[in-house]
């Protein structure tokens, strides 16, 4: 989740508090019903309730009144309410009550539509600040369970062997991705490898620097990579540095792969790089109907014009937000070559609210389509050049959809391949 404005106490935002990425001590995690639920009490205190209806009736009426689709996408908005608001009372802490929400806004169909728990949104808030982590990245199944997507270097999950595309697995009184990540605490994690071999681990905390949000590779010859985690604050200033002394002849190549949105002014600012002034690319509408043309406006750091190097632009089926109406802008301008996977399809604009516990409550508030009149929910944006990297490719240090991105840009475009026929 990453902030696009301030609007009377709430966060504009492209990109959810539901990420489908999140980093063990790192990132927001999803609210998952822990192992910790009393058994020998039949309900919860009255104080517990009492905490509880005000959290369920703030997410219930936001949604009644603010959702960008007054159909709810076909819910019954209120026999909602009916089933779900007893559960809720009835939760014992704010794992179970997180899970009742999220079952509830799971009927809107939208991958946008999620509240994080307090415990969540602290770790949202300290992502990128000296703190204790175990050092996994994990991807959310569409099961339900999660897969590793990444091993931090130098992280006690590195140092114990834990390998990517390894899976998380349920186990009493295990780790799970809501519990508050300690310095010096010991998680026990029981997980899957590819040979379908179980690993019970127990992995003690420690604190570690954050990692770059947005770095550049220049280890290639003729070959700039710049790597974005998320549209947060500084990418456009960060890129026009990167772009300022770049030569014509460098290539340029955007990875987006596992990003999971941000900052809708940040997103313009990256398009701003490669695009002409006040361009048009996408037009919004909200609840009201009203459209809404975003054009590019903003400043590519102190870039004087938009950069003339040829780009390619990384997506994998993670990439979500801001991460696909970026490439779906710069793909239909014929200003980049898309490659990798098709991506999430999660592109609507989001709002998030603090709830009376200190959670939020991340929700849709406008819809959005390309300048062409595409609607990329649902559908995500198909890639020029299909380019899939295996867990097998990355635990052997292959990266099959770099190397596509980086054939794709050798070839001579259509322009250069005319002047090439006209000279011979």
């Amino acid at each position: 989740m990453i902030v696009v404005m301030s609007c009377r106490g709430r966060r504009l935002l492209l990109g959810g508090l539901a990420a489908a990425l999140l980093s063990l001590g790192v990132s927001p995690a999803p609210s998952l019903a822990g192992d910790n639920s009393p058994t020998a009490v039949a309900a919860p205190n009255r104080e517990r309730a009492a905490v509880n209806a005000r959290v369920f009736d703030r997410v219930w009426n936001e949604v009644r009144r603010e959702y960008y689709d007054p159909q709810f996408n076909g819910a019954d908005w209120s026999a909602a309410r009916a089933a779900f608001r007893p559960k809720a009372l009835a939760a014992w802490n704010d794992a179970e009550l997180y899970s009742v929400l999220n079952d509830m806004l799971g009927l809107l169909n939208d991958e946008h539509a999620a509240a994080a728990s307090p415990v969540a949104v602290r770790r949202q808030e300290t992502a990128r600040t000296r703190r204790a982590v175990l050092g996994v990245t994990l991807n959310r199944r569409d099961d339900g369970s999660y897969a590793i997507e990444n091993v931090r270097a130098g992280s006690p999950a590195d140092e114990a062997g834990v390998r990517v595309g390894w899976r998380l697995l349920p186990m009493p009184g295990g780790w799970t991705p809501e519990a508050q990540v300690e310095k010096g605490a010991s998680m026990r994690l029981r997980l899957l490898d590819e040979a379908g071999g179980t690993h019970d681990l127990t992995l003690t905390a420690r604190l570690m620097e954050p990692t770059p949000v947005f770095s550049a590779d220049r280890s290639r010859q003729g070959v700039v990579v710049l790597r974005v985690e998320g549209f947060e604050p500084g990418l456009g200033e960060w890129m026009g540095e990167q772009l300022a002394d770049l030569p014509p002849e460098t290539d340029v190549i955007i990875d987006l792969r596992g990003n999971p949105g941000g900052r809708l002014m940040e997103a313009d600012a990256v398009l701003s790089c490669f695009l002409p002034h006040d361009q048009a690319w996408a037009t919004r509408t909200g609840r009201n109907g009203r459209r809404v043309v975003l054009k590019t406006w903003n400043r590519c750091g102190e870039l004087e014009a938009p950069a003339a190097n040829e780009v390619a632009v990384l997506v994998s089926a993670t990439s979500r937000s801001a991460a696909e109406l970026t490439p779906a802008a710069l793909q239909e301008a014929g200003r980049a070559v898309v490659v990798g996977e098709r991506t999430a399809g999660a592109v609507l604009i989001s709002q998030d609210t603090v709830l009376p516990d200190g959670g939020r409550l991340t929700l849709s508030r406008a819809d959005f389509v390309t300048r062409a009149g595409v609607r990329l929910e649902k559908r995500g944006v198909d890639p020029d050049v299909l380019a899939v990297s295996t867990p097998d490719d990355r635990r052997a240090g292959r990266d099959p959809a770099l190397d596509a991105a980086i054939a794709a840009l050798a070839k001579p475009t259509p322009a250069q391949a005319v002047m090439v026929a006209t000279a011979s």
